[in-house]
């Protein structure tokens, strides 16, 4: 062995000890953030699949003709094929890093003709096969695969973002219409109620019972309902057309459900563990957006060392040496170098000072994306409880209102000292709170399909 192939290993041995941190495989450091602590001690946690954020969304769903539209959504989305086409192109990219480690094969062969002082001419031809394989000393290759592997990993968590997105947006689109359905059917029935109300008032006018002025103000009540009704009415329609899009359809009416029962099949009376925030698709995909940057860093770092590239040629030919022999023979040559960074150590290092930037970028992405989860939840919890309580004292104001408008209404008959206007005061009433009630039990709904969203569920 030669003193230059000696010293060669030396070098290699000596950086090779000084760069073992280039092997490190990624782990979420310790942070001050108190969420970001408790999302890095979930990852190790062992996974509920009967918890909120890991239902899937048919459990979550029970409806059939929501399931239905949802299926739709999912088969039609755009946006869904071009995240499952996102992924394809990632797994593509990282079959191209794991292929890095073998070696690259050529094949290139070629012939000539050569005549010299009007001699006859003769023909030489080569077929040589060159190949030539990069050792992985420093990791540069294993940082670009683990690199892709993170980022087909995010390229599934934004896949998994947006199903999550198109299936609460079509639940809560669906259970929209199907507000603003209940909203009408009140409408209408009330202003039958009204109209009966307006012909027994004539009725009792002719009897005596009564004057014009209750007549005029029934008359009012019954027609201000039925203006009410053309802009429900409207509002269905632009409902139904935005429906219509999110399930890829040309615009038309859709059928939806009568039955306000729905409620999350799990309890959420204690809350949602902050450690839920890792099932979260953009916490995820934050997370992985770190690890991407930590290997970036890595690949940076790699740079500084030199690369060891062995390469070999072989092949066929009838053309060794200053003549052309006939017929061919076989040649085969062998060769290592050993190539480092010198002229270029200053763009290296600026490249390294960049992918530390870049890392403490996306670290503070990461506790801002983690942060704002956990603020979503939140929020969703506490519309959830508000909304709840809410509904519970509105519908007791229901039952309320509706002895009264009985009772009113009988002391009306009665000629008990009770004007018309307090009928109509109770009936008002009545009116307000039902739509009170069911605008209630719509935000009800909406903060539960919002708080299954913000714990990442739909899958």
């Amino acid at each position: 062995m030669n003193k230059f192939l000696k010293y060669s290993l030396v070098v290699v041995a000596a950086s090779t000890l000084s760069s073992c941190h280039i092997y490190k495989k990624y782990e979420l450091p310790a942070n001050e953030n108190v969420y970001v602590n408790d999302f890095k001690k979930s990852l190790d946690a062992p996974v509920d699949s009967t918890a909120l954020d890991y239902l899937g969304w048919e459990k979550v769903f029970t409806d059939p003709t929501l399931q239905t539209y949802i299926r739709m959504a999912l088969d039609n989305n755009h946006n869904l094929e071009e995240a499952r086409l996102n992924i394809d192109i990632a797994n593509a990219q990282l079959k191209g890093a794991k292929l890095s480690y073998l070696p690259s094969l050529a094949l290139a062969p070629n012939g000539a003709m050569a005549s010299f002082g009007g001699s006859r001419a003769s023909w030489s031809y080569t077929i040589p096969a060159a190949i030539n394989w990069e050792i992985d000393i420093f990791g540069k290759i294993l940082n670009r695969k683990r690199s892709a592997k993170v980022s087909k990993e995010q390229m599934e968590d934004y896949a998994q973002a947006v199903h999550s997105q198109i299936i609460c947006g079509v639940a809560s689109t669906y259970y929209s219409l199907v507000l603003l359905n209940q909203q009408l059917a009140l409408s209408k029935r009330t202003a039958e109620i009204w109209k009966d109300q307006v012909e027994t008032m004539k009725l009792m006018k002719e009897a005596a019972y009564t004057n014009e002025a209750a007549v005029v103000q029934s008359e009012a009540n019954y027609y201000s309902i039925l203006a009410s009704i053309p802009d429900i009415e409207l509002a269905i329609k632009t409902t139904e057309n935005a429906f219509s899009i999110l399930l890829g359809q040309y615009p038309r009416p859709w059928e939806v459900t009568t039955n306000l029962d729905f409620d999350l099949p799990v309890s959420i009376e204690n809350g949602v563990p902050l450690s839920y925030l890792a099932a979260r698709p953009d916490v995820r995909a934050a997370e992985r957006g770190l690890a991407s940057a930590y290997y970036a860093t890595n690949s940076a770092r790699a740079a500084f060392y030199p690369s060891l590239s062995i390469s070999s040629n072989g092949g066929f030919t009838n053309s060794l040496g200053a003549l052309i022999v006939n017929p061919g023979k076989w040649f085969i040559q062998l060769a290592g170098q050993l190539t480092a960074p010198i002229f270029s150590r200053g763009q290296n290092i600026a490249n390294l000072e960049v992918a530390k930037a870049n890392q403490k970028k996306a670290m503070l992405s990461f506790e801002t994306t983690v942060l704002n989860a956990s603020a979503d939840v939140s929020d969703a919890l506490a519309k959830y409880k508000a909304s709840n309580e809410k509904r519970e004292a509105l519908e007791k104001q229901v039952e309320s209102l509706e002895k009264s408008v009985n009772y009113t209404q009988e002391l009306f008959a009665l000629d008990q000292k009770t004007t018309y206007l307090e009928v109509l005061t109770s009936r008002s009433a009545l009116l307000n709170a039902q739509l009170s009630s069911l605008a209630c039990w719509h935000d009800k709904v909406a903060s539960l399909i919002a708080l299954y969203q913000a714990v990442g569920g739909g899958r």
